[in-house]
């Protein structure tokens, strides 16, 4: 069977996606070894995961320059390399505040390679008019996992973080490369046409230290965040309301966290065929209401049951929302993209814990129900958003013309 330019470039931009879940699980796993080797409080290794959000968060305009200087190709294979520097650095660094310097520098190469990766994606998107964003985003969750399992199995051989960490960087390593070949040239900056119709034809000189965002891209950043907000909270608070609200057993309050996140691999899967189908708007209008609601009744009926039914509707219904936000906002170039990346780091960030601060007020029941209301708010900030229409990627499906790359 002859392998066409799509599929190559679908398999390299998928192992950067495999790279970043891949590089977070390895040294999010290690916390603990971490914690004890610096000898951290709770307190302490908590600021250490904020500085690392908050390096992502905050590196909006460095990534907005950096993708206009070097493309996303090139941004893309230098975040991966510090990426790779900053995991064998956490293995030896020798204090606190060394350690709070690595987690920042973490945090914007994530940023980094988070934009650079999904202008990639919706760069094969637009040349091949094929859905892939979901499918890539599914590939991520993926390399957690494998982050997860590989930690695992070393720590079962050792308790050393650095041969650890030395192995997982091989890994990264072999992804990086696998990577390279086939990644798609940076071109002109991708965009609809009516998505900027006062943009002049003729460059025009930019002395802006921070880009100006559109209304349309604050729109695209606000869904993204509420969206995240969901995301981070449904993994952090699910099994705390099954085993303190619903009094689930012990062997049952993970399985909060197992729904959501199978359902979520399940329907990033399956995604870009629904976006073939029924179109991204829809899916993200549809997806997010349906998240809300499921989560809404469920917290009304109460019971374990209700509430794994609820966190399965969250699972499936917000599964598509972050792959299409990224496309639509890809088209409008690499500045609203860096911009709805870091709105998303945020909204992951600071979801959680907003979530936390309502349930120390009034409990988990209205915490999780501010959850199922950021899903409404997904989805009635969809209905501003203008989503690209792409055919569908089944493999029923007549494919696209080959362009030449």
């Amino acid at each position: 069977m002859r392998v066409t330019s799509y599929q190559r470039s679908l398999v390299s931009i998928a192992a950067l996606f495999c790279f970043l879940g891949f590089q977070y699980a390895s040294w999010a796993a290690r916390l603990p070894a971490i914690k004890t080797r610096l000898g951290l409080g709770s307190a302490e290794l908590g600021l250490l995961l904020m500085v690392c959000g908050a390096g992502a968060a905050v590196s909006f305009p460095l990534v907005a320059h950096l993708m206009r200087r070097l493309g996303s190709r090139r941004l893309a294979l230098l975040s991966g390399l510090v990426l790779t520097a900053v995991l064998l650095a956490l293995a030896v660094v020798p204090s606190y505040p060394l350690a709070l310097l690595t987690a920042v520098v973490d945090g914007v190469a994530v940023g980094c390679l988070n934009v650079a990766m999904n202008a990639q994606g919706a760069a094969l998107e637009v040349a091949h008019q094929r859905a892939a964003m979901a499918r890539l985003h599914a590939v991520f969750s993926g390399g957690s996992l494998a982050g997860a399992l590989l930690a695992s199995m070393v720590n079962l051989a050792t308790g050393s973080v650095p041969v650890h960490f030395a192995v997982a960087a091989v890994l990264l390593l072999a992804l990086l490369a696998a990577s390279r070949p086939a990644l798609l040239p940076d071109g002109p900056q991708p965009a609809e046409p009516a998505a900027q119709p006062v943009e002049p034809a003729a460059p025009e000189p930019r002395r802006r230290r921070i880009p100006q965002p559109t209304g349309i891209t604050l729109w695209m950043g606000l869904a993204m965040a509420f969206g995240t907000v969901t995301e981070g909270a449904m993994n952090d608070w699910s099994a705390l309301y099954l085993r303190d609200v619903t009094h689930a057993g012990a062997e049952s309050a993970p399985l909060g966290i197992a729904v959501v996140a199978g359902m979520m691999l399940l329907a990033r899967l399956l995604a870009d065929g629904w976006r073939g189908r029924w179109g991204d708007a829809a899916l993200v209008r549809l997806g997010s209401a349906l998240g809300g609601v499921g989560l809404a009744l469920a917290l009304l009926a109460g019971g374990t049951l209700p509430a794994l039914l609820g966190f399965a509707c969250m699972g499936l219904g917000m599964a598509a929302v972050t792959p299409c936000v990224y496309a639509a906002a890809a088209r409008h170039g690499a500045d609203a993209l860096a911009l709805v990346a870091a709105m998303g780091t945020t909204g992951l960030l600071g979801g959680p814990a907003a979530i936390g601060f309502i349930a120390s007020g009034a409990g988990l029941t209205w915490a999780l129900a501010a959850v199922a209301g950021s899903a409404g708010i997904v989805s009635l900030c969809a209905l501003r958003i203008r989503f690209p229409a792409l055919r569908e990627a089944a493999d029923g499906g007549a494919p696209a013309p080959e362009p030449a790359v």
